[in-house]
Parts: structure tokens; C-alpha cells; sequence
């Protein structure tokens, strides 16, 4: 469609700040909640991070599901493996911190763009999931950009 349009093929490679916390063990993924409910993905970086380091179980949180939370799965039933993160007002926290401390689970992976740990009560050990964007072409974004004045 536009012929003069630079292309820049890219990955987004998965990290894990605590892989030893994933390997072998039965974990809890929370997504981040707009992308697996409005977006229609049934999962998002986390569930791929758990299987990409080998997690051992992949532990279902519907069952767990406590308010607000089991409102989320009933209107989203395509979310099946993930816990969506439902917002951040208080009555959505209590039923976030309820339905994690119920899951039967041996880490909490957090795969979502806001660090939660610092308003969400954890009761077991968490990892941190991120990705970072690898360029795999020449020119890059910031020799574009630069080509451009823009930076």
C-alpha cells in the first residue's frame, strides 16, 4: 500500500526475573486484563513464559473466581488458564487478593504492564514477566527516527 514505507521486522522476546520460581512448579498466570477480555486473546506474555521456562501445571483460576473476578469469566468464557487483571478500585483489589489466595498454586507469575505487587497482596512467591523488543532488521527504529530529526 505504501511502497516508500520503511519496514523494521521485529520480536518481543519474553523475560522472567525469577525462572527458578517457574521451572517445575504449578503457577498462577495474571494477564493483563484488557488484552485477554476486550482483546479476545486467551491468553497473553505470561502464558507463554510459563511455557517457555517449563512451568509444570498451568493452574485453571476460574474455580477460585470470587466476585467481580467470577463475573469477569462469566461475560469473557474464552479466558480459561489466565487470571485477568479486573481493574484497580478497591472492591476489584479485595476480589483480586480473595480469588489469589485461594488458588492452590506454588508461584504467581505477573505478567502485566503495572507492577501490581505494589497494591495487590501476594501470598506466595511471584515472577515478574515482561518483553522486550528485539530488532531483527536494519535500519532500526532510532536510526529511522534519527534519519528523520525526529530524535
Amino acid at each position: 500500500m505504501n511502497p516508500t514505507a520503511i519496514v523494521i521486522k521485529a520480536a518481543s522476546e519474553v523475560t522472567l526475573d525469577k525462572p527458578e520460581l517457574v521451572r517445575g512448579k504449578r503457577v498462577l498466570i495474571i494477564e493483563d486484563g484488557p488484552t485477554v477480555t476486550h482483546g479476545d486473546m486467551a491468553y497473553g506474555v505470561g502464558y507463554v513464559a510459563a511455557k517457555s521456562f517449563h512451568a509444570k501445571e498451568i493452574v485453571d483460576p476460574r474455580k477460585y473466581a470470587v466476585g467481580i473476578v467470577k463475573d469477569i469469566f462469566k461475560k469473557y468464557p474464552h479466558v480459561t488458564e489466565v487470571l485477568p487483571t479486573v481493574g484497580y478500585g478497591n472492591q476489584q483489589i479485595r476480589d483480586m487478593e480473595a480469588t489469589i489466595a485461594e488458588v492452590d498454586c506454588d508461584t504467581i507469575m505477573i505478567a502485566t504492564p503495572a507492577d501490581i505487587r505494589r497494591i495487590i497482596k501476594f501470598p506466595k512467591p511471584t515472577a515478574r514477566v515482561g518483553y522486550e523488543l528485539k530488532e531483527q532488521t536494519t535500519p532500526g527504529i532510532r536510526d529511522v527516527l534519527h534519519a528523520k530529526g525526529i530524535i
